[in-house]
Protein backbone atom coordinates (compact mmCIF):
# COMPACT_ATOMS: atom_id res chain seq x y z
CA UNK A 1 0.00 0.00 0.00
CA UNK A 2 1.42 3.48 -1.41
CA UNK A 3 1.74 6.19 1.80
CA UNK A 4 3.60 7.43 4.01
CA UNK A 5 6.07 9.88 4.05
CA UNK A 6 7.68 11.24 1.21
CA UNK A 7 11.39 12.00 -0.24
CA UNK A 8 11.87 15.12 -0.23
CA UNK A 9 14.12 15.91 -3.54
CA UNK A 10 11.77 13.33 -5.76
CA UNK A 11 8.58 13.72 -4.05
CA UNK A 12 8.13 9.97 -4.41
CA UNK A 13 5.97 7.73 -1.53
CA UNK A 14 7.42 5.86 0.83
CA UNK A 15 6.14 2.40 1.09
CA UNK A 16 4.09 2.11 3.93
CA UNK A 17 0.94 0.06 5.17
CA UNK A 18 -1.65 1.05 7.79
CA UNK A 19 -0.73 -1.33 10.36
CA UNK A 20 -2.46 -2.43 13.29
CA UNK A 21 0.63 -1.25 15.54
CA UNK A 22 0.00 2.23 14.53
CA UNK A 23 -3.95 2.45 15.05
CA UNK A 24 -3.52 0.88 18.26
CA UNK A 25 -0.61 2.86 19.34
CA UNK A 26 -2.69 5.83 18.69
CA UNK A 27 -6.04 5.18 20.11
CA UNK A 28 -3.46 4.41 23.49
CA UNK A 29 -1.79 7.62 23.02
CA UNK A 30 -4.82 9.40 22.42
CA UNK A 31 -6.00 8.47 25.90
CA UNK A 32 -4.34 11.34 27.22
CA UNK A 33 -6.86 13.56 25.36
CA UNK A 34 -9.73 11.55 27.66
CA UNK A 35 -7.65 12.39 30.66
CA UNK A 36 -7.63 16.42 29.65
CA UNK A 37 -11.27 16.67 28.49
CA UNK A 38 -12.69 14.93 31.88
CA UNK A 39 -10.87 17.27 33.87
CA UNK A 40 -12.15 20.37 31.69
CA UNK A 41 -15.69 18.52 31.57
CA UNK A 42 -15.45 17.57 35.57
CA UNK A 43 -15.06 20.84 36.89
CA UNK A 44 -17.85 22.68 35.82
CA UNK A 45 -20.22 19.80 36.99
CA UNK A 46 -18.78 19.72 40.50
CA UNK A 47 -18.97 23.37 40.56
CA UNK A 48 -22.37 23.80 39.96
CA UNK A 49 -23.39 20.78 43.12
CA UNK A 50 -24.67 22.81 45.81
CA UNK A 51 -23.24 20.20 48.17
CA UNK A 52 -19.58 21.36 46.58
CA UNK A 53 -19.99 24.85 46.90
CA UNK A 54 -21.25 24.60 50.23
CA UNK A 55 -17.87 23.03 51.16
CA UNK A 56 -15.47 24.89 49.39
CA UNK A 57 -16.98 28.12 48.15
CA UNK A 58 -20.04 29.07 51.01
CA UNK A 59 -20.02 32.47 49.47
CA UNK A 60 -21.28 31.53 46.54
CA UNK A 61 -23.69 28.53 47.72
CA UNK A 62 -25.38 31.58 49.37
CA UNK A 63 -25.37 33.75 46.88
CA UNK A 64 -27.21 30.64 44.49
CA UNK A 65 -29.65 29.09 47.00
CA UNK A 66 -30.76 32.51 48.37
CA UNK A 67 -30.50 35.20 45.66
CA UNK A 68 -31.11 38.52 46.97
CA UNK A 69 -32.12 42.18 44.99
CA UNK A 70 -28.33 42.84 44.41
CA UNK A 71 -27.76 39.68 43.02
CA UNK A 72 -27.43 39.52 39.44
CA UNK A 73 -28.54 36.41 37.13
CA UNK A 74 -25.29 36.65 35.27
CA UNK A 75 -23.19 37.54 38.98
CA UNK A 76 -24.15 34.11 40.83
CA UNK A 77 -20.85 32.59 40.06
CA UNK A 78 -18.54 35.24 40.09
CA UNK A 79 -15.67 34.63 42.43
CA UNK A 80 -12.14 33.95 42.13
CA UNK A 81 -11.59 31.55 44.33
CA UNK A 82 -14.17 29.28 42.37
CA UNK A 83 -12.09 30.46 39.02
CA UNK A 84 -9.26 29.51 40.84
CA UNK A 85 -10.21 25.71 40.94
CA UNK A 86 -10.70 25.57 37.55
CA UNK A 87 -7.62 27.28 36.32
CA UNK A 88 -4.78 26.21 38.65
CA UNK A 89 -4.99 23.31 36.08
CA UNK A 90 -3.82 25.03 33.44
CA UNK A 91 -1.26 27.51 35.21
CA UNK A 92 0.02 24.23 36.74
CA UNK A 93 0.26 22.99 32.69
CA UNK A 94 1.64 25.73 31.59
CA UNK A 95 4.56 25.34 33.72
CA UNK A 96 4.86 22.13 33.31
CA UNK A 97 5.41 22.23 29.52
CA UNK A 98 9.07 24.15 30.09
CA UNK A 99 10.25 20.62 31.38
CA UNK A 100 7.91 18.47 28.92
CA UNK A 101 9.92 20.22 25.87
CA UNK A 102 12.96 18.25 27.68
CA UNK A 103 11.88 14.73 28.37
CA UNK A 104 10.12 14.68 24.91
CA UNK A 105 13.24 15.43 23.45
CA UNK A 106 15.76 13.44 25.46
CA UNK A 107 13.39 10.30 27.12
CA UNK A 108 11.56 10.09 24.31
CA UNK A 109 7.52 10.74 23.86
CA UNK A 110 6.63 7.63 25.21
CA UNK A 111 8.01 7.74 28.33
CA UNK A 112 6.89 11.91 28.54
CA UNK A 113 3.43 10.58 28.31
CA UNK A 114 4.15 7.64 31.41
CA UNK A 115 5.47 10.55 33.15
CA UNK A 116 2.15 12.42 32.56
CA UNK A 117 0.08 9.58 33.63
CA UNK A 118 1.90 9.45 36.81
CA UNK A 119 0.92 13.07 37.73
CA UNK A 120 -2.71 12.48 36.41
CA UNK A 121 -2.69 9.43 39.00
CA UNK A 122 -1.86 11.26 41.80
CA UNK A 123 -3.41 14.56 41.26
CA UNK A 124 -7.02 12.00 40.69
CA UNK A 125 -6.06 11.06 44.34
CA UNK A 126 -5.68 14.72 45.75
CA UNK A 127 -8.70 15.56 44.36
CA UNK A 128 -10.97 12.83 45.37
CA UNK A 129 -9.88 12.50 49.09
CA UNK A 130 -10.02 16.11 49.22
CA UNK A 131 -10.89 17.71 53.12
CA UNK A 132 -10.09 21.67 51.97
CA UNK A 133 -9.50 24.19 49.27
CA UNK A 134 -5.61 23.71 49.74
CA UNK A 135 -6.05 19.87 49.24
CA UNK A 136 -8.28 20.61 46.11
CA UNK A 137 -6.17 23.17 44.63
CA UNK A 138 -2.73 20.88 45.19
CA UNK A 139 -4.63 18.12 43.62
CA UNK A 140 -5.38 20.22 40.30
CA UNK A 141 -2.02 21.31 40.27
CA UNK A 142 -0.79 17.85 39.84
CA UNK A 143 -3.28 17.15 37.47
CA UNK A 144 -2.33 20.58 35.35
CA UNK A 145 1.28 18.85 35.45
CA UNK A 146 -0.08 15.89 33.62
CA UNK A 147 -1.88 18.02 31.46
CA UNK A 148 1.78 19.82 30.24
CA UNK A 149 3.01 16.66 30.19
CA UNK A 150 0.15 14.97 27.90
CA UNK A 151 -0.20 17.69 25.61
CA UNK A 152 3.55 18.50 24.88
CA UNK A 153 3.90 14.35 23.99
CA UNK A 154 0.63 12.93 22.40
CA UNK A 155 0.52 15.28 19.47
CA UNK A 156 3.74 15.04 18.54
CA UNK A 157 3.71 10.91 19.00
CA UNK A 158 0.31 11.00 16.50
CA UNK A 159 1.76 13.20 13.59
CA UNK A 160 5.23 11.06 13.75
CA UNK A 161 4.04 7.50 13.78
CA UNK A 162 1.03 7.74 11.36
CA UNK A 163 1.13 7.58 7.63
CA UNK A 164 1.17 10.65 5.86
CA UNK A 165 -2.66 9.88 4.19
CA UNK A 166 -3.88 9.75 7.45
CA UNK A 167 -2.14 11.76 9.84
CA UNK A 168 -4.77 14.44 10.04
CA UNK A 169 -7.62 11.69 11.37
CA UNK A 170 -5.05 9.93 13.68
CA UNK A 171 -3.80 13.32 14.99
CA UNK A 172 -7.21 14.26 15.60
CA UNK A 173 -7.58 11.24 17.73
CA UNK A 174 -6.31 12.81 20.44
CA UNK A 175 -8.84 15.44 20.33
CA UNK A 176 -11.87 12.87 19.63
CA UNK A 177 -10.81 11.89 23.36
CA UNK A 178 -10.96 15.45 24.75
CA UNK A 179 -14.47 15.40 23.53
CA UNK A 180 -14.98 12.11 24.90
CA UNK A 181 -13.35 12.57 27.91
CA UNK A 182 -15.83 16.01 28.06
CA UNK A 183 -19.12 13.92 27.61
CA UNK A 184 -18.15 11.02 30.43
CA UNK A 185 -17.38 13.52 33.29
CA UNK A 186 -20.74 15.39 31.65
CA UNK A 187 -22.43 12.08 32.37
CA UNK A 188 -20.85 11.55 35.38
CA UNK A 189 -21.69 14.83 37.06
CA UNK A 190 -25.35 14.31 35.69
CA UNK A 191 -25.77 10.60 37.96
CA UNK A 192 -23.48 11.85 40.93
CA UNK A 193 -25.30 15.28 41.44
CA UNK A 194 -28.32 12.71 42.27
CA UNK A 195 -26.88 11.16 45.07
CA UNK A 196 -27.75 11.93 48.65
CA UNK A 197 -25.45 12.27 51.88
CA UNK A 198 -22.95 15.10 49.70
CA UNK A 199 -20.71 13.26 48.61
CA UNK A 200 -21.49 12.85 44.97
CA UNK A 201 -18.92 15.38 43.71
CA UNK A 202 -15.82 13.29 45.30
CA UNK A 203 -17.03 10.28 42.78
CA UNK A 204 -17.23 12.78 40.13
CA UNK A 205 -13.35 13.63 40.65
CA UNK A 206 -12.28 10.67 41.38
CA UNK A 207 -13.68 8.76 38.84
CA UNK A 208 -11.00 10.46 36.64
CA UNK A 209 -8.39 7.63 37.84
CA UNK A 210 -9.99 5.84 34.92
CA UNK A 211 -8.45 7.85 32.21
CA UNK A 212 -5.39 8.62 33.79
CA UNK A 213 -4.73 4.82 34.59
CA UNK A 214 -5.45 4.39 30.70
CA UNK A 215 -3.02 6.31 29.77
CA UNK A 216 -0.20 4.88 32.13
CA UNK A 217 -1.13 1.69 30.81
CA UNK A 218 -0.83 2.52 27.28
CA UNK A 219 2.35 4.52 27.38
CA UNK A 220 3.85 1.28 28.92
CA UNK A 221 2.41 -0.70 26.09
CA UNK A 222 3.30 1.12 23.19
CA UNK A 223 6.54 1.63 20.60
CA UNK A 224 8.53 5.01 21.04
CA UNK A 225 8.12 7.29 17.38
CA UNK A 226 11.44 6.30 14.67
CA UNK A 227 12.17 10.06 14.64
CA UNK A 228 12.34 10.15 18.30
CA UNK A 229 14.71 7.09 18.75
CA UNK A 230 16.96 8.33 15.63
CA UNK A 231 17.20 11.66 17.56
CA UNK A 232 18.23 9.97 20.35
CA UNK A 233 20.95 8.10 18.51
CA UNK A 234 19.35 4.80 18.69
CA UNK A 235 19.34 4.26 14.95
CA UNK A 236 18.69 0.50 15.12
CA UNK A 237 16.13 0.52 17.30
CA UNK A 238 14.44 3.44 15.55
CA UNK A 239 14.49 1.53 12.43
CA UNK A 240 13.53 -1.99 13.57
CA UNK A 241 10.12 0.31 15.47
CA UNK A 242 10.04 1.71 11.44
CA UNK A 243 9.78 -1.11 9.59
CA UNK A 244 6.84 -2.40 12.72
CA UNK A 245 4.89 0.42 11.81
CA UNK A 246 5.20 0.36 8.02
CA UNK A 247 4.61 -3.01 7.86
CA UNK A 248 7.74 -3.65 5.45
CA UNK A 249 11.49 -4.36 5.35
CA UNK A 250 11.53 -1.76 2.32
CA UNK A 251 11.93 1.29 4.89
CA UNK A 252 15.48 2.21 3.81
CA UNK A 253 14.80 5.19 1.74
CA UNK A 254 12.56 6.88 5.00
CA UNK A 255 15.21 5.82 7.45
CA UNK A 256 17.65 7.30 5.69
CA UNK A 257 15.83 10.62 5.28
CA UNK A 258 14.75 10.05 9.15
CA UNK A 259 18.69 9.99 10.00
CA UNK A 260 19.37 13.09 7.85
CA UNK A 261 16.63 15.10 9.41
CA UNK A 262 17.87 13.83 12.78
CA UNK A 263 21.66 15.15 11.75
CA UNK A 264 20.50 18.57 11.07
CA UNK A 265 18.79 18.75 14.21
CA UNK A 266 21.41 18.02 15.93
CA UNK A 267 23.75 20.63 14.36
CA UNK A 268 21.18 22.91 16.51
CA UNK A 269 23.19 24.19 19.26
CA UNK A 270 20.48 26.75 20.49
CA UNK A 271 16.89 25.86 19.90
CA UNK A 272 15.32 28.70 20.97
CA UNK A 273 17.20 31.28 19.03
CA UNK A 274 16.64 28.31 16.13
CA UNK A 275 13.19 28.81 16.27
CA UNK A 276 13.04 32.39 15.84
CA UNK A 277 15.01 32.41 12.73
CA UNK A 278 13.52 34.06 10.03
CA UNK A 279 12.90 30.79 7.77
CA UNK A 280 10.80 29.53 11.04
CA UNK A 281 8.53 32.15 11.59
CA UNK A 282 5.64 31.58 9.60
CA UNK A 283 5.41 28.38 11.47
CA UNK A 284 5.75 29.61 14.90
CA UNK A 285 3.48 32.79 13.94
CA UNK A 286 0.62 30.74 12.94
CA UNK A 287 1.26 28.12 15.83
CA UNK A 288 1.23 30.68 18.19
CA UNK A 289 -1.98 32.06 16.77
CA UNK A 290 -3.78 29.06 16.35
CA UNK A 291 -3.78 29.00 19.98
CA UNK A 292 -4.91 32.12 20.54
CA UNK A 293 -7.71 31.95 18.63
CA UNK A 294 -8.85 28.73 19.59
CA UNK A 295 -9.62 30.24 23.16
CA UNK A 296 -10.20 33.15 21.72
CA UNK A 297 -13.71 31.44 20.50
CA UNK A 298 -15.02 30.74 23.80
CA UNK A 299 -15.17 27.25 23.73
CA UNK A 300 -13.37 25.97 26.88
CA UNK A 301 -15.18 29.03 28.94
CA UNK A 302 -18.61 27.61 27.49
CA UNK A 303 -17.06 24.04 28.23
CA UNK A 304 -15.85 24.57 31.70
CA UNK A 305 -18.80 26.08 32.89
CA UNK A 306 -21.64 24.95 30.84
CA UNK A 307 -23.80 23.92 33.53
CA UNK A 308 -23.00 27.38 35.34
CA UNK A 309 -23.92 28.79 32.32
CA UNK A 310 -27.16 27.09 31.27
CA UNK A 311 -27.76 27.63 35.52
CA UNK A 312 -27.53 31.45 34.74
CA UNK A 313 -29.89 31.56 31.97
CA UNK A 314 -32.52 29.64 34.19
CA UNK A 315 -32.20 25.91 34.05
CA UNK A 316 -32.61 24.20 37.24
CA UNK A 317 -29.02 22.23 38.45
CA UNK A 318 -30.19 18.95 36.98
CA UNK A 319 -31.66 20.73 33.83
CA UNK A 320 -28.39 22.36 33.80
CA UNK A 321 -25.97 19.36 33.64
CA UNK A 322 -28.30 16.96 31.37
CA UNK A 323 -28.29 20.14 29.12
CA UNK A 324 -24.21 19.94 29.58
CA UNK A 325 -24.59 16.36 28.52
CA UNK A 326 -26.32 16.94 25.13
CA UNK A 327 -23.26 19.29 24.27
CA UNK A 328 -20.94 17.02 25.07
CA UNK A 329 -22.51 14.53 22.56
CA UNK A 330 -22.13 17.11 20.03
CA UNK A 331 -19.05 17.78 20.44
CA UNK A 332 -18.00 14.05 19.95
CA UNK A 333 -19.72 13.42 17.15
CA UNK A 334 -18.87 16.66 15.22
CA UNK A 335 -15.22 15.96 16.34
CA UNK A 336 -15.79 12.32 14.18
CA UNK A 337 -17.06 14.85 11.33
CA UNK A 338 -13.54 16.03 11.59
CA UNK A 339 -11.88 12.31 11.54
CA UNK A 340 -13.14 11.69 8.49
CA UNK A 341 -13.20 14.82 6.52
CA UNK A 342 -9.87 16.56 7.56
CA UNK A 343 -7.69 14.59 4.61
CA UNK A 344 -10.26 14.60 2.01
CA UNK A 345 -11.74 18.56 2.76
CA UNK A 346 -8.77 20.21 3.82
CA UNK A 347 -7.65 22.16 6.97
CA UNK A 348 -8.52 25.57 5.54
CA UNK A 349 -12.02 24.71 4.38
CA UNK A 350 -13.12 23.37 7.88
CA UNK A 351 -11.65 26.46 9.59
CA UNK A 352 -13.55 28.72 7.23
CA UNK A 353 -16.37 27.07 7.60
CA UNK A 354 -16.54 27.11 11.35
CA UNK A 355 -16.18 30.61 11.21
CA UNK A 356 -19.17 31.49 9.75
CA UNK A 357 -21.06 28.87 11.57
CA UNK A 358 -19.82 30.20 15.24
CA UNK A 359 -20.46 33.74 14.09
CA UNK A 360 -23.86 33.04 13.44
CA UNK A 361 -24.57 31.12 16.66
CA UNK A 362 -23.04 33.09 18.96
CA UNK A 363 -25.04 36.14 17.90
CA UNK A 364 -28.25 34.54 17.90
CA UNK A 365 -27.24 33.63 21.65
CA UNK A 366 -26.44 37.35 22.27
CA UNK A 367 -29.38 38.23 21.17
CA UNK A 368 -31.96 35.96 22.56
CA UNK A 369 -29.94 36.38 26.05
CA UNK A 370 -29.88 40.16 25.86
CA UNK A 371 -33.84 40.21 25.14
CA UNK A 372 -35.15 37.77 27.87
CA UNK A 373 -32.63 37.64 30.72
CA UNK A 374 -32.02 40.65 32.49
CA UNK A 375 -29.99 41.13 35.81
CA UNK A 376 -32.72 40.58 38.01
CA UNK A 377 -35.75 39.57 36.26
CA UNK A 378 -37.14 35.97 36.15
CA UNK A 379 -35.51 33.41 34.07
CA UNK A 380 -35.67 32.05 30.22
CA UNK A 381 -39.04 30.12 29.31
CA UNK A 382 -38.52 26.90 28.16
CA UNK A 383 -38.42 27.54 24.46
CA UNK A 384 -35.89 30.07 24.54
CA UNK A 385 -34.22 28.01 27.00
CA UNK A 386 -33.92 25.48 24.20
CA UNK A 387 -33.54 27.86 21.28
CA UNK A 388 -30.40 28.38 23.45
CA UNK A 389 -29.16 25.05 24.18
CA UNK A 390 -29.67 24.28 20.53
CA UNK A 391 -27.50 27.69 19.82
CA UNK A 392 -24.63 26.05 22.02
CA UNK A 393 -24.79 22.73 20.22
CA UNK A 394 -24.23 24.48 16.75
CA UNK A 395 -21.83 26.34 17.86
CA UNK A 396 -20.00 23.19 19.91
CA UNK A 397 -20.35 21.49 17.12
CA UNK A 398 -18.47 23.56 14.72
CA UNK A 399 -15.50 24.35 17.04
CA UNK A 400 -15.68 20.43 17.19
CA UNK A 401 -14.74 19.77 13.81
CA UNK A 402 -12.04 22.84 13.24
CA UNK A 403 -10.40 24.78 15.98
CA UNK A 404 -10.78 22.25 18.27
CA UNK A 405 -8.78 19.74 16.70
CA UNK A 406 -7.06 21.67 13.92
CA UNK A 407 -5.32 23.90 16.43
CA UNK A 408 -3.01 20.76 17.72
CA UNK A 409 -2.54 19.40 14.15
CA UNK A 410 -1.42 22.00 12.33
CA UNK A 411 1.66 22.83 14.60
CA UNK A 412 2.51 19.45 15.29
CA UNK A 413 3.11 18.89 11.58
CA UNK A 414 4.54 21.82 10.59
CA UNK A 415 7.65 22.34 12.18
CA UNK A 416 11.48 21.40 11.17
CA UNK A 417 12.61 18.35 13.14
CA UNK A 418 15.00 20.39 14.93
CA UNK A 419 12.65 22.64 16.35
CA UNK A 420 9.40 20.09 16.08
CA UNK A 421 9.46 19.92 20.52
CA UNK A 422 10.17 23.02 21.10
CA UNK A 423 7.93 24.27 19.06
CA UNK A 424 5.07 22.17 20.31
CA UNK A 425 6.02 23.24 23.52
CA UNK A 426 5.57 26.75 22.26
CA UNK A 427 2.17 26.10 21.09
CA UNK A 428 0.74 23.96 24.43
CA UNK A 429 2.16 26.96 26.71
CA UNK A 430 0.42 29.78 24.72
CA UNK A 431 -2.71 27.25 24.51
CA UNK A 432 -2.60 26.47 28.53
CA UNK A 433 -1.65 30.30 29.08
CA UNK A 434 -4.45 31.49 27.61
CA UNK A 435 -6.66 28.46 28.51
CA UNK A 436 -5.79 29.83 32.24
CA UNK A 437 -7.19 33.39 31.47
CA UNK A 438 -10.50 32.33 30.40
CA UNK A 439 -11.20 29.59 32.96
CA UNK A 440 -10.01 32.56 35.50
CA UNK A 441 -12.20 35.30 33.81
CA UNK A 442 -14.85 34.48 31.96
CA UNK A 443 -17.63 34.17 35.44
CA UNK A 444 -16.19 37.36 36.00
CA UNK A 445 -16.66 38.90 32.44
CA UNK A 446 -20.34 36.87 32.59
CA UNK A 447 -21.13 39.22 35.27
CA UNK A 448 -19.79 42.08 33.72
CA UNK A 449 -20.70 42.03 30.16
CA UNK A 450 -23.77 40.08 30.58
CA UNK A 451 -25.14 38.85 27.52
CA UNK A 452 -22.48 40.93 25.71
CA UNK A 453 -19.74 38.28 26.51
CA UNK A 454 -21.34 36.66 23.33
CA UNK A 455 -20.74 39.30 21.30
CA UNK A 456 -17.19 39.51 22.48
CA UNK A 457 -16.49 36.03 21.29
CA UNK A 458 -17.98 36.69 17.96
CA UNK A 459 -15.64 39.61 17.43
CA UNK A 460 -12.77 37.42 17.92
CA UNK A 461 -14.14 34.56 15.57
CA UNK A 462 -14.69 37.00 13.19
CA UNK A 463 -10.95 38.21 13.20
CA UNK A 464 -9.92 34.29 13.15
CA UNK A 465 -11.84 33.83 9.98
CA UNK A 466 -9.71 36.41 8.00
CA UNK A 467 -6.35 35.14 9.38
CA UNK A 468 -7.34 31.63 8.51
CA UNK A 469 -8.21 33.28 4.89
CA UNK A 470 -4.79 35.11 4.30
CA UNK A 471 -2.31 33.60 5.80
CA UNK A 472 -2.88 29.75 7.16
CA UNK A 473 -1.71 27.54 4.30
CA UNK A 474 -3.34 23.77 3.21
CA UNK A 475 -1.05 21.06 4.75
CA UNK A 476 -3.15 18.02 3.70
CA UNK A 477 -1.66 15.25 2.16
CA UNK A 478 1.82 16.71 2.86
CA UNK A 479 4.51 14.54 4.16
CA UNK A 480 5.27 16.07 7.41
CA UNK A 481 9.32 16.55 6.21
CA UNK A 482 8.24 18.08 2.90
CA UNK A 483 6.36 20.97 3.97
CA UNK A 484 9.15 23.88 3.78
CA UNK A 485 8.77 22.97 -0.12
CA UNK A 486 5.43 21.97 -0.98
CA UNK A 487 3.54 24.30 1.75
CA UNK A 488 5.67 27.30 2.72
CA UNK A 489 7.38 28.31 -0.49
CA UNK A 490 4.29 28.06 -1.97
CA UNK A 491 2.64 30.69 -0.27
CA UNK A 492 2.24 34.29 -1.03
CA UNK A 493 3.07 35.71 1.99
CA UNK A 494 5.19 33.16 3.80
CA UNK A 495 7.70 32.50 0.40
CA UNK A 496 9.71 35.59 1.54
CA UNK A 497 11.03 34.21 4.89
CA UNK A 498 12.36 30.64 2.92
CA UNK A 499 15.13 32.68 0.48
CA UNK A 500 17.75 30.32 1.30
CA UNK A 501 19.68 33.47 1.25
CA UNK A 502 18.08 34.87 4.31
CA UNK A 503 17.27 31.46 6.23
CA UNK A 504 19.93 32.16 8.87
CA UNK A 505 18.93 35.90 9.39
CA UNK A 506 17.48 36.78 12.63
Amino acid sequence: MAGGFSVSTSGKHFEAKITPIVIISCIMAATGGLMFGYDVGVSGGVTSMPDFLKKFFPAVYRRVQEPGIDNSNYCKYDNQGLQLFTSSLYLAGLTATFFASYTTRTLGRRLTMLIAGGFFVAGVAFNAAAMNLGMLIVGRILLGCGVGFANQAVPLFLSEIAPTRIRGGLNILFQLNVTIGILFANLVNYGTSKIKGGWGWRLSLGLAGIPAALLTIGALLVVDTPNSLIERGRLEEGKAVLKRIRGTDNVEPEFLELVEASRVAGLVKHPIRDLLKRRNRPQLVIAVALQIFQQLTGINAIMFYAPVLFNTVGFGSGAALYSAVITGAVNVLSTCVSIYSVDWLGRRVLLLEAGVQMLLSQGAIAVILGLKVKDHSNNLSHGFGIVVVVMVCTFVSSFAWSWGPLGWLIPSETFRLETRSLGQSVAVCVNLLFTFVMAQAFLSMLCHFKYGIFVFFSGWVLVMSVFVLFLVPETKNVPIEEMTDRVWRQHWLWKRFMDEDEQDRL
